[in-house]
């Protein structure tokens, strides 16, 4: 297994595949990475298990220089959240009560941000 970042990817996937596993990059960034490196010709990928060390270390190293992943970007995300609950704003005031954050309808839908529907007594007529 490799280890990047703190996250275990997987040996028998295509490298632009396996960075995905990363928090914080996804396939258009893996690709980047990739490029930058100088792994695989854009269209054809080398698996994981295929890389020597020197061109897994190149990659921790692209990775922990320029992009912001894991722990350190889940944090500064949920500190954003809690700056605008603690401001008091509407995106601050949605995300308090639960409720779908970007403007979303919520008389129907909007189930996954509410929790499951609550039956209300008296409602059938």
């Amino acid at each position: 297994m490799a280890r990047i970042a703190g996250v275990n990817i997987p040996t028998n996937k295509r490298v632009h595949v396996a960075l995905t596993y990363i928090y914080g990059i996804g396939p258009t960034s893996a690709k980047k990475i990739c490029e930058k490196v100088g792994i695989g010709d854009g269209i054809n990928y080398p698996r994981v298990n295929e890389l020597t060390d020197d061109q897994l270390n190149v990659i921790r190293a692209e990775i922990d220089g320029k992009i912001t992943v894991e722990g350190e970007l889940r944090r500064e995300v949920s500190m954003n959240i809690k700056r605008l609950m603690d401001m008091g704003c509407y995106k601050g005031l949605r995300h308090r009560k639960g409720l779908p954050v970007h403007g979303q309808r919520t008389s129907t839908n909007a189930r996954t941000r509410k929790g499951p529907a609550k039956a209300i007594a008296g409602k059938k007529k």
